[in-house]
């Protein structure tokens, strides 16, 4: 098949996140599988226009907000000479409203419903036009099939006016030659982690919050913070503001070695978001033997049971941080935590998430 993907960011973004991981890694099986993979996507500063990364073709034209618009236009005056025989539309909360444009088969893809955190993250009239725009999803898709990755946002997108039988769940994966366990080697000291982009809507304000909380119990215990993103200033900030820079690292973009390292060494792997498509980084956490503490919201309570973590009503800091520190104490509950997420974690691999995203594109080509 050659496949055309429409996504706003590409696997080398500065911010790219798990919706990039996803498709980069299903991508790159399909190339594998035969299939001609091309990657429309937005440009950022330093990037080259055309690239090619794991058979994967990239084509980076415009910006956050003008990519949608630089891809209606190349598609009609170029991307549909090529002949794809489908169309992917990967919506991070704008979709790229190929239904007006486009007249190949399509499928979307939808991670998780921003609503009304565009305007948590964007400016005032920014936020209104994303929130419209995604506002009409249900209108102009009413004939596309959908993709996305968890229970939580299929139930989502049906009372969202989306047809349950249009909506397919194809998990995450984890690539489990590259996250795996070091033995039970953890941090001498107690040991917290955060994985992922620095966003305001993954709250990790509260997680600092919680941070201090446990500090004043166990002085010793350390916080790392691994990635970045537009709320990472203000982040750093609060650290200082409450007095605890000492415990709470910002460790910025890491390499992938360092980054497993770091998974490996936590004892707790801690997510504040008030909602997640799965919850891919707890999924890596897992594979790591590395449990996790969460807000009881969609996407991560598909991804953490009481087997495999903890779960907390969302916002409250005080329960978080308690149920932080019952890990951080009990290391037969820890023990048993890390086994079963790890166990948990095998559940999920790419291999099986692209064999299943590819089934489904077979069979919407064919409608």
């Amino acid at each position: 098949m050659k496949i055309l993907v429409f996504n706003w960011r590409d696997i080398t973004h500065p911010f790219a996140g798990g919706c990039e991981l996803n498709i980069h890694e299903i991508g790159k099986r399909l190339v594998k599988a035969g299939c001609k993979v091309t990657l429309y996507c937005g440009k950022y500063e330093g990037c080259r226009g055309e690239d090619e990364i794991d058979g994967i073709e990239i084509i980076r034209r415009g910006g956050r907000f003008t990519v949608y618009l630089y891809a209606m236009w190349d598609y009609l005056t170029n991307l549909r000479k090529r002949g794809y025989d489908i169309i992917v539309d990967d919506i991070n909360g704008v979709p790229f409203f190929t239904p007006i444009f486009v007249r190949k088969p399509k499928v979307a893809i939808i991670h998780h419903l921003v609503k009304d955190i565009f305007f948590k993250e964007l400016k005032l009239i920014p936020a209104i036009l994303g929130y419209i725009a995604e506002s009409l999803i249900p209108l102009l898709y009413h004939n596309t099939s959908f993709i996305t990755v968890s229970e939580s946002t299929k139930n989502e997108l049906v009372d969202f006016g989306i047809a349950e039988g249009k909506i397919y769940v194809v998990y995450n994966g984890v690539d489990h030659d590259v996250y795996e366990p070091n033995g039970y080697s953890k941090s001498k000291y107690p040991h917290l982690i955060y994985v992922g982009r620095l966003q305001f809507y993954k709250n990790l304000y509260l997680l600092i919050h919680a941070m201090k909380m446990v500090v004043d119990r166990m002085p010793n215990s350390r916080l790392s913070i691994v990635g970045r993103g537009e709320a990472e200033e203000s982040l750093r900030s609060l650290v200082n503001e409450l007095g605890i820079s000492d415990s709470a690292v910002f460790h910025g973009y890491t390499d992938l070695k360092e980054k497993i390292k770091l998974l490996q060494n936590a004892w707790v792997f801690v997510a504040t978001s008030r909602k997640e498509g799965f919850g891919l980084s707890v999924l890596e956490a897992n594979a790591c033997g590395t449990p996790a503490v969460a807000f009881d919201v969609p996407g991560l309570k598909d991804a953490i049971s009481n087997e495999t973590g903890l779960l907390v009503k969302y916002g409250d800091v005080r329960r978080l941080a308690e149920a932080i520190v019952m890990i951080l104490k009990d290391e037969k509950l820890r023990r048993r935590l890390s086994e079963n997420s790890y166990r948990f974690s095998g559940l999920f691999s790419w291999d099986k998430s692209a064999e299943e995203f590819l089934t489904i594109l077979k069979n919407a080509a064919k409608d």
